[in-house]
């Protein structure tokens, strides 16, 4: 009322009312995000303004591409989209949890309970939760060589809850391969290393690890080789093409000669440059039959590459700033940055570097190098949402197998997780909780089966058989997950079914707070600066 009084055109949402909007909100994004779930989990269409089509399975895309503008759903979505910036996953898990926490909480204060013993309850939930997931996890030894097959089951979970199995299978192969080519022991991983480039072309299945680099251009110059083997490659970034001076200067010539000699005079210092490289291809190509690669992150104007070609030189020019980088990494050597002081331990070498036209593109392979620590997975497919559709996917699986390199832990999949840690609550912690906060950590020991009873319902499954079921073999002692196949209880460790323990921590750490923020609302009140008297 005094909010009437202060602002006669404020919208005022009440106590009840705040709340049911609010759980009500999460429910609703719950039930749209809910049957993405899982391997078995169906997809979502998105249609564009300009019809321009996207087909994903991926929690984070549609969250991004959605239009929404129910204000609690936007804080939801946001959290999740958060989620995925840090881990890389668990975008759907973490709104079907806020969803079901919220639901869980709708019938204690339907009943007249207070929010806050409710929030309380979670609170104390939570840490229990999170001390539990730090006993439940399976450590994995890293070292110097890691376990190739771990990282194969994790990268597998991710992918085949996005792309279909035989796909996702062989991504399995590509994506772990592709994290252990750029990790360098003692150094961070760094996933830019890898260049995801995609080429429409032939189908998703052609997908595969090119262990060297793919440029998105080719040369220039007609008479330059497209295929070459044994190559030296100097990676520059010198600027071989005729430059105006930066002043303004005025030239008078009386006659023809004088006039060549000045075209000549501005031509030399980038023949002088070009020279100096023709000069290092003949001292390291001479009496042999290896070729030589320039790759320059500046122009080549057509005299250089004339000149170039002339020599047998293979010359890319305006490479990327981020390729000059991996191609270090890829092919050995150094990046130059002038042509004074070039010598052969600059260049880097590759085993073949041959060129690929579609249509009007053009791609450059640099293959067969000796020691990479940089490599491109080449996407393939017919038509851009499923090329689309891939690459949030090979993002997924390259940021779980980084996640479980850098956590040197697994957490057992398939909803095994969920139920032992709700036996655990319901078993153990909630005996310990004084007064009505046990309520709080009932709700919140509920709310965690969402994720088994979601995979049983996009399986097509009873979810009450399958959690009763899940649960009587916890109580026996056994650590089971779903089968999504028969609904019968199984080993994720013997399946082979692993989640990533950083991606666990921060569900279980975002969701809670989000949802006791949401209901701790109790009144909604819209009464911004810019709200218009009516006229």
């Amino acid at each position: 009322m005094s909010l009437r009084v202060l602002n006669p055109n404020a919208e005022v949402l009440n106590k009840s009312a705040a709340l049911h909007m609010n759980i009500n909100a999460a429910k609703g994004l719950q039930d749209v995000l809910k049957t993405n779930l899982g391997p078995k989990g169906t997809i979502k269409m998105l249609v564009g303004g300009a019809g321009d089509i996207k087909l994903t399975k991926d929690g984070n895309t549609l969250l991004k591409e959605m239009q929404i503008q129910n204000p609690t759903v936007i804080m939801i979505a946001r959290t999740a989209v958060a989620q995925d910036d840090i881990s890389g996953d668990g975008t759907t898990s973490t709104v079907i949890f806020i969803g079901e926490l919220m639901k869980q909480s709708e019938r204690y204060i339907d009943e007249g309970m207070h929010p806050r013993v409710l929030v309380d309850g979670f609170e104390i939930a939570k840490r229990a939760t999170l001390q539990f997931l730090e006993k439940f996890k399976t450590p994995v030894v890293m070292g110097d060589e890691p376990d190739r097959e771990i990282l194969k089951m994790v990268a597998r979970t991710t992918l085949r809850t996005k792309l279909y199995e035989a796909l996702a299978d062989q991504l399995t192969d590509i994506v772990a391969n592709a994290v252990l080519c750029i990790r360098k022991p003692e150094e961070a991983i760094d996933l830019f290393m890898v260049e995801i480039m995609h080429m429409r072309h032939k189908f998703d299945v052609d997908t595969h690890l090119v262990e060297g680099l793919v440029l998105d251009h080719g040369s220039r110059h007609p008479d330059m080789k497209r295929r070459a083997e044994n190559c030296y490659i100097l990676t520059c970034n010198v600027s071989l093409e005729y430059e105006k001076s930066e002043i303004n200067a005025g030239f008078f010539y009386s006659n023809a000669a004088q006039r060549e000699a000045m075209v000549a005079a501005e031509r030399r210092s980038v023949d002088e440059r070009v020279k100096k490289i023709i000069e290092l291809k003949n001292k390291v190509c001479s009496g042999n039959d290896n070729n030589f690669v320039v790759i320059n992150q500046k122009g080549i104007d057509p005299p250089s590459l004339d000149l170039l070609a002339r020599a047998g030189i293979i010359a890319l020019r305006r490479a990327k700033r981020r390729n000059m980088e991996r191609l270090v990494l890829a092919c050995g050597g150094e990046a130059v940055n002038s042509v004074d002081d070039l010598t052969p331990d600059c260049l880097g070498w590759a085993g073949l570097v041959y060129e690929h036209v579609l249509g009007e593109e053009k791609y450059t392979f640099v293959e067969n190098v000796k020691n990479p620590h940089s490599c491109t997975i080449l996407i393939k497919g017919p038509n851009d949402h499923t090329i689309a559709q891939i690459k949030d996917a090979v993002r997924d699986g390259l940021r779980a197998v980084k996640n479980t390199i850098e956590d040197e832990s697994v957490v057992l999949g398939a909803g095994a997780f969920e139920v032992a840690a709700r036996q655990y609550l319901i078993n153990e912690v909630k005996k310990t909780v004084q007064g009505r906060a046990q309520l709080g950590v009932e709700a919140f020991a509920d709310a965690l089966l969402v994720i088994p009873k979601t995979l049983a319902e996009n399986s097509g499954l009873d979810t009450q058989d399958v959690i009763i079921s899940l649960t009587g073999e916890h109580d026996r002692g056994n650590i089971v997950g779903l089968n999504q196949h028969t609904g019968e209880p199984i080993d994720p460790q013997m399946e082979g079914i692993f989640d990533n323990y950083s991606v666990k921590r921060q569900i279980i750490n975002s969701g809670p707070v989000i949802a006791s923020q949401l209901l701790l609302v109790d009144e909604v009140i819209r009464a911004g600066r810019n709200m218009r008297k009516p006229n």
